[in-house]
């Protein structure tokens, strides 16, 4: 399909000027062109971002920056390399050790780059967008005024806009920044990518090694891994004010609202027009206004004018077509009007693909099905296309509204590369406060996919009493459902016992041996693990029968977002707490890598408390309390002495009581949930034969 060479719809606010050929008159009307910048954008340049010792941005003139002249003769960099990754082109030891988990950020001071004659590299200069985003950059915690100490580096060179640069020059002045170093940790942002007639989907400035935020990729020139999606920013956001507005259904079905799309998609818009009327709207420019401003906010129909973007607020999705370039800032404005986008733009990398959800807030065509359109989306049922409203509008405040959104997501999304135990979740990338606790959020509880193995893994951490440790496993080799069991071998002075003289079971059975005598190692998501479920116990639980063990894995099957365990241990709090029994594969890896503030640590260090933190995490994460199994009331071990357990210390007691206080203040509030109910079999009670009871083997105390 022949696509159109047009350029696409004023996306930047850039002023744009012509270079004459003449050379008296391009030194005359450089030095005008520079007194204009000096006296108006460059007013807004940013107070607090501090430079190297030679100049400091705080006088903010264009006069006192430094003018640098750029030998015709100066090397160019290379085109830039499309196998660049993270681990071959991005230097991660100049991050270093940093106990915040933040990168460090060092933006370059500005400089006057002209050529041999005087011409600046650029026609605009610091566009506001630009100088907005240095802005952000340089009040957040990323940023640093020491070079030496800089992970990532930003040039003060717009490239916001290839429209309004000279391509050689300015990668020339990229190649002459001090620790340009072939563009290594060196981070530049473009939006409008590419120019006419074929508009490439990335910057066409050669730019080695450097990464690159861009907001028009494809997946051809698109690096995963390496390079970041960004969107094109929309001047709209800041000047008009859409308050949000409630999920439901709307006057129009489908609206479409770009001017100066391909005639071909044209045709077939006005064609679904004609098939269901009313419930589309196609809007066009308006021929009859003049052009400015007013005619850009404002959009028409057979001669009916809209104020836009107001109008898209009126219709539940909105179709959002590629245009010269893949990225469009109408996908902003759609998002702000909480319009589901209909995205139709083949070979598109969405902005911050890499850690949001897209199908959460959209809905993605082929060009070539947009014939298909209505039908397509009149299948999608009314809840989810709330639901996807609701998302959509998030979207847009929380990464889309100001160019400080889209800078700090960009280096969020760098920081959790350098950073990956201490990046953001998914949870934490999609979904809205609004209903953070209102359901689960993990993507696991979803039925995506099935687990690698049906049943449950088994697993026995221990130390040094081995003859309750095999009554435990005899007894849980007994579990229909059980399909591994790991002994977690935490004594790291003494050997496991020779394997023959282990009990014989249907299952596999493998011992892990630890580095560390660590209660946390009872919860690492060990490799061995290849099933959803994992069943937590200590050696000493020889009272659970296999008919409660296996009991307590059906409950976990109708609720995997829970803890399903049995009897809590004592401690000083209200409510009892789940302290052995099924959780999800998932919530060990939280608890390994995930857990807040320094609570694993004071677990390991105090020998206690692990199943208390679990039950934190949990309970934080899904707000949801755990369910209780069999008609025991609490944990008792009648044949355990104060010498064989840590538990029946009374140190190790009050401790317990006092780690809740210590939990609760990490988490900052107190997410345990009391335990209204107990789950029992069907006819427990009932005065039925045994052998018709699934579950005959439960006991009470």
């Amino acid at each position: 399909m022949e696509k159109s060479a047009t350029s696409c719809l004023p996306c930047l606010r850039l002023y744009k000027i012509n270079i004459l050929g003449i050379h008296d008159f391009v030194v005359i009307f450089s030095v005008v062109l520079l007194g204009l910048i000096a006296t108006g954008m460059f007013q807004f340049w940013p107070h607090s971002i501090e430079s190297s010792a030679e100049w400091s941005l705080d006088r903010r003139s264009v006069h006192d920056a430094p003018l640098v002249r750029i030998p015709m003769s100066s090397p160019i960099p290379e085109r830039g390399d499309l196998s660049c990754r993270m681990h071959t082109c991005f230097d991660v030891y100049r991050c270093g050790y940093n106990p915040k988990n933040k990168i460090k950020v060092y933006i370059y001071p500005l400089q006057r780059f002209v050529d041999e004659v005087g011409v600046p590299i650029s026609s605009t200069g610091l566009s506001r967008e630009y100088n907005d985003l240095l802005s952000a950059i340089s009040d957040s915690d990323f940023y640093t005024d020491d070079v030496s100490r800089a992970c990532l580096f930003i040039p003060s060179i717009d490239v916001l806009n290839q429209n309004s640069l000279r391509i050689r020059e300015t990668a020339q002045a990229l190649a002459m920044l001090p620790r340009w170093d072939k563009g290594m940790n060196h981070l530049l942002f473009n939006m409008l990518p590419g120019g006419p007639p074929d508009y490439n989907t990335a910057l066409d400035v050669p730019r080695d090694r450097a990464l690159l935020a861009g907001g028009g990729f494809s997946t051809w020139t698109y690096r995963q891994g390496y390079d970041i999606s960004i969107p094109v920013y929309s001047p709209l956001s800041a000047e008009v004010d859409l308050p949000e507005r409630q999920p439901g259904p709307r006057r129009y079905f489908i609206l479409s609202s770009q001017t100066a799309i391909h005639r071909e998609y044209r045709v077939e818009l006005e064609r679904l027009k004609e098939e269901n009327g009313e419930a589309l709207l196609l809007l066009d420019k308006c021929s009859n206004l003049s052009q400015g401003l007013a005619s850009v906010r404002k959009r028409c129909y057979k001669g009916q004018v809209y104020d836009y973007p107001q109008i898209l607020q009126e219709s539940s999705f909105c179709v959002v077509l590629r245009g010269a370039r893949l990225g469009q800032a109408t996908l902003s404005d759609v998002l702000q009007a909480g319009c589901v986008p209909v995205i139709m733009a083949d070979s598109y990398i969405l902005p911050f693909s890499e850690v949001l959800d897209w199908k959460r807030a959209s809905v993605v065509i082929p060009e070539e099905k947009l014939p298909e359109m209505y039908t397509i989306l009149k299948s999608i049922p009314h809840r989810q296309v709330e639901e996807m409203q609701r998302q959509a509008r998030w979207f847009w405040e929380a990464y889309f509204s100001s160019m400080k959104d889209i800078g700090m997501t960009t280096l969020q999304i760098i920081n959790d590369r350098i950073y990956p135990y201490a990046a953001r979740t998914y949870e934490e990338w999609n979904n809205p406060p609004v209903v953070k606790w209102t359901s689960v959020n993990s993507p696991l509880f979803l039925p995506l996919i099935p687990p690698r193995s049906p049943g449950f893994t088994a697993v026995v951490l221990t130390y040094d009493r081995i003859e309750s440790l095999f009554r435990v496993i005899t007894e849980i080799s007994k579990v229909p459902s059980l399909a591994k069991l790991l002994v977690v071998w935490n004594n790291q002075n003494k050997s496991p016992p020779e394997e023959s003289l282990w009990p014989k079971v249907a299952v596999p059975l493998k011992v892990l041996r630890t580095k560390e005598n660590k209660l946390s190692n009872r919860f690492f998501p060990f490799d061995e693990i290849e099933t959803e479920a994992v069943l937590a116990i200590d050696d000493d639980i020889i009272m659970l029968t296999s008919d409660e063990l296996q009991f307590g894995y059906e409950v976990w099957r109708e609720f995997p977002d829970r803890l399903v365990g049995y009897p809590g241990r004592l401690h000083l709090w209200d409510h009892e707490m789940v302290s052995m029994g099924l959780s999800s594969f998932y919530f060990n890896y939280l608890y390994t890598y995930k857990m807040p503030g320094d609570i694993k640590n004071w677990v390991d260090a105090h020998m206690n408390c692990e199943d208390i933190a679990m039950n934190f995490l949990v309970a934080n994460i899904t707000g949801k309390a755990p369910i209780k199994v069999t008609p025991r009331k609490k944990f008792k071990c009648p044949e355990c002495t104060a010498i064989d357990g840590l538990s029946l210390d009374q140190t190790h007691m009050v401790e317990r009581s006092e780690c809740i206080n210590k939990f609760a203040s990490v988490f900052g509030t107190m997410p345990l949930k009391v335990v209204e109910h107990r789950a029992d079999p069907v006819l427990y009670k009932d005065d039925f034969p045994e052998k018709l009871k699934s579950f005959p083997n439960i006991g009470s105390l």
